[in-house]
């Protein structure tokens, strides 16, 4: 394996990708979604994989041409000589952005998943360290004896740096390190103001409980605030899964009584008429208006979903997982309400 790493320079391609100026940059990204180690190789393979992909369609595309009697030998000449750089350098292009931007996605997700584990669990974590303070212990073994299991990815975090700072290395830099593992301005708060107590030799313990109170009253509030707009989500939800698909296939029926309703004008009228507008003609397909109408609905679920994440949880990102549940209930009604619509006039003869 490390022969063929070699020979492909996987490692050197990655490096030469990234600019030098980003990479502690990239390394910081990375650590806070729980990577600890920047893989360059993988950005080599990468690489050879999206310029596998712009190959297989420069030579895909000649061929289909050679196909095609109508294309001289010429054009695809041309082709090769000139157009081959263009076509391969923006399909590698447009193919590394998208990759890259999926990557971002998947990261940011998981950055935002563990932020939220984190600021959940700790209000209780430092309760627990207040305790073992008033209990007499120092602050690195108040740390260490807090851990739990049942706090997860902290009680892991929380360890390494009282480790560290049982080995001899300050708390503040210990402390700074941690917080610095996650994209989350409340534990960065939090921590900031305990060190700046210990450092000025206030009581540490009365700041942790000052701390665990602003934590809880900021839940408070943004729960306080989740239940003021409640109507507005109720309001919102309403329209895109119920009002939206009535709509839309309203709509289906009126084009199908419209369409039936030109046809017989049309078929009357001998070829001449004195309306201003020819009615026997409607260039409207009903099959590409029942895609239309699923398009712009899955379109309008999901950023639904989002707006109804940003009022009720203040952040899109928390709303994604319902953007399944919109786009799959909205269709599902739209189909419904055709259904009967259509029914009901199926017995309108004009």
């Amino acid at each position: 394996m490390k022969i063929k790493q070699r020979i492909f320079f996987l490692e050197e391609w990655g490096k030469a990708l990234v600019p030098e100026r980003v990479r502690p940059h990239l390394r910081d990204y990375l650590m806070k979604a729980g990577i600890f180690e920047v893989s360059y190789k993988f950005f080599g393979g990468l690489f050879y994989a999206c310029l596998a992909i712009a190959l297989v369609f420069y030579f895909y595309l000649p061929y289909s041409w050679l196909r095609d009697k109508s294309v001289d030998a010429l054009s695809t000449l041309l082709y090769l000589g000139v157009g081959s750089f263009v076509v391969v350098f923006v399909i590698l292009i447009l193919l590394s952005l998208l990759v890259m931007g999926l990557i971002y996605f998947y990261l940011d997700l998981k950055i935002y998943k563990r932020t939220k584990e984190i600021e959940e669990i700790l209000p209780e974590f430092l309760q627990f360290v207040a305790g073992n303070l008033r209990g007499g212990m120092s602050f690195d073994r108040a740390l260490w004896n807090a851990i739990r299991p049942r706090f997860g990815v902290l009680a892991n975090e929380v360890e390494i740096a009282a480790k560290k700072v049982m080995t001899g290395e300050d708390v503040d830099e210990a402390l700074t390190e941690f917080t610095k593992k996650y994209d989350s301005a409340m534990l960065r708060r939090s921590f900031d103001l305990i060190v700046e107590g210990m450092k000025s030799g206030g009581k540490i313990v009365y700041l942790i409980d000052k701390v665990i109170d602003n934590i809880n009253e900021a839940k408070t509030l943004k729960k306080e605030m989740s239940a003021s707009v409640t109507s507005y989500v109720i309001f919102i939800t309403f329209i895109v899964l119920v009002i939206a698909p009535g709509l839309f296939a309203l709509s289906f029926q009126l084009l199908q009584i419209v369409s039936s309703f030109a046809g017989k004008i049309g078929g009357t009228g001998g070829g001449s008429t004195a309306m201003p507008i020819n009615l026997s003609e409607v260039s409207i397909n009903p099959q590409d208006f029942i895609n239309f109408s699923r398009l712009s609905l899955g379109v309008i679920a999901v950023f639904s979903s989002m707006i109804v994440s940003l009022i009720s949880k203040g952040d899109i990102k928390s709303g994604l997982k319902y953007i399944p549940v919109f786009i799959i209930v909205t269709l599902v009604n739209y189909r419904i309400f055709l259904w009967l619509l259509t029914s009901m006039f199926s017995f309108i003869t004009i």
